[in-house]
């Protein structure tokens, strides 16, 4: 990966952090995201899967708490 490439990656990963109050949520989401983007489509797949991630973490870990319950 070239530089531009990583620091579009940090930039995208604070932003998304800063959301909010659920800010481990969407950090732990985007990871996971990532990894299962990385691994699917490579470099494109990390950076939408991990948008994907956080966007979705709060919305999964309400609801697998729930069901917990």
């Amino acid at each position: 990966m070239r530089i531009s490439t990583l620091a579009l990656i940090a930039a995208a990963g604070l932003a998304l952090g800063a959301c909010g109050n659920t800010t481990e949520q969407r950090i732990g989401g985007a990871a996971v995201g990532a990894g299962t983007g990385a691994v699917v489509a490579g470099p494109v797949g990390a950076v939408v899967g991990g948008a994907a991630g956080a966007v979705t973490a709060p919305t999964v870990v309400r609801t697998t708490r729930r069901a917990t319950r």
